[in-house]
């Protein structure tokens, strides 16, 4: 009896992990992160710098500066433009009006009579106006990649700029946030759950 019992629990159907849930369970293993260098020219090298403060703030991973002791390597590209926004508009009101009118008579004894009317009006008033803002924006695209190639995690952040920080700290401090949220639900998705009696 024993035997047929096990051997039917060896043929049992095994509930695969969906991707989601392999992607948690390789998230919540990640102590140790390698930030790459991120595409985008010299503002996305100073949202690297600024990615690994905020994760290293985090007090959840350790940042390596070697790729080969990293658990898994953020990679992605970074954007952070200045530029000035143009708003130009014209409003303007005119009305013209123009009455005319005119008789001339004369008779053969000299005697003559005139008469002439003119009346005009114009109003008009225009208004120009132009507004030129400077405006800060930054954008990163992040994706977490484990050592085996597999993309188990990734972010896009966009961000004008904050009331205390700039658009590239902004963009930083926010993916560091969801990838300490996501990294704290994986990691409580993925304990076992507790033996009842």
């Amino acid at each position: 009896m024993p035997l047929i019992l096990c051997t039917l629990l060896f043929f049992a159907p095994f509930d695969d992990p969906t991707p989601e849930e392999e992607s948690a369970a390789q998230l919540a293993k990640v102590r140790r992160i390698y930030v790459d260098i991120l595409t985008g020219g010299d503002e996305a090298l100073k949202i690297r710098d600024l990615l690994m403060t905020s994760l290293q703030s985090s007090k959840q991973f350790i940042i390596t500066e070697d790729e080969e002791k990293a658990d898994a390597t953020l990679k992605g590209s970074g954007d952070d433009q200045v530029f000035t926004d143009t708003f130009q508009a014209s409003d303007g009101i005119n009305a013209h009006s123009q009455i005319g009118g005119g008789s001339t008579a004369s008779t053969r004894n000299y005697a003559s009579s005139s008469s002439n009317r003119n009346v005009g009006m114009s109003i008009g008033e225009n208004e120009s106006r132009r507004t030129e803002e400077r405006k800060h924006e930054a954008i990163a695209t992040v994706r977490l990649v484990s050592k085996d190639g597999d993309v188990i995690w990734s972010a896009t952040a966009e961000s004008l700029g904050g009331k205390f920080m700039g658009a590239s700290a902004d963009v930083a401090d926010k993916i560091a946030k969801r990838l300490v949220t996501d990294y704290k639900a994986a990691k409580g998705s993925s304990k076992p759950a507790p033996a009842t009696n």
